[in-house]
């Protein structure tokens, strides 16, 4: 049932020049929320997401795309927001993210640095001390974009 939400909501989204980053479907039932993540070059704003929203919400009931009652939530995906895709490691190449991998790559399963974007199937990141590490884009078990204060 999932897939067939996410594709209809992917489809009013994309139809309003946003991409969508992720859906949550959360909590017990009669408590669930439904959380969509949307983002566009450049952000989004609070006016962003209410249009989604609104567009979603009636959308969503007539094609009973979720069973029971739900809280919906769109946001976006904010300063940390969760890389997956080689697309998104590309997309990102410049910026500090943390990685964490499921295997150790190069004596470590947690990395911090610059993403230098993907080189072939494998994740590129520049570490602080200057050492360019490459991961198995396959064993990165979470990683996010992340930002110095």
């Amino acid at each position: 049932m999932i897939d067939k939400t996410t594709a209809l909501i992917d489809e009013v989204v994309r139809a309003e020049g946003f991409e969508l980053v992720e859906v949550e479907l959360k909590g017990s039932p009669g408590r669930r929320v439904l959380r969509i993540f949307i983002d566009r070059a450049g952000g989004i704003n609070h006016d962003d997401c209410a249009r989604i929203s609104d567009q979603l919400g009636p959308l969503l009931e007539v094609e009973e795309a979720v069973a029971g009652r739900y809280t919906l939530e769109v946001s976006s995906p904010g300063l940390t927001r969760r890389l997956r895709t080689a697309a998104e490691f590309q997309r990102f190449a410049g910026r500090l993210v943390k990685i964490s991998t499921s295997e150790i790559v190069e004596g470590s399963r947690h990395f911090r640095g610059t993403l230098l974007g993907m080189k072939g199937n494998r994740v590129a990141v520049e570490r602080k001390d200057a050492t360019s590490v490459l991961i198995p884009l396959e064993v990165v078990s979470k990683a996010h974009l992340d930002f110095d204060f």
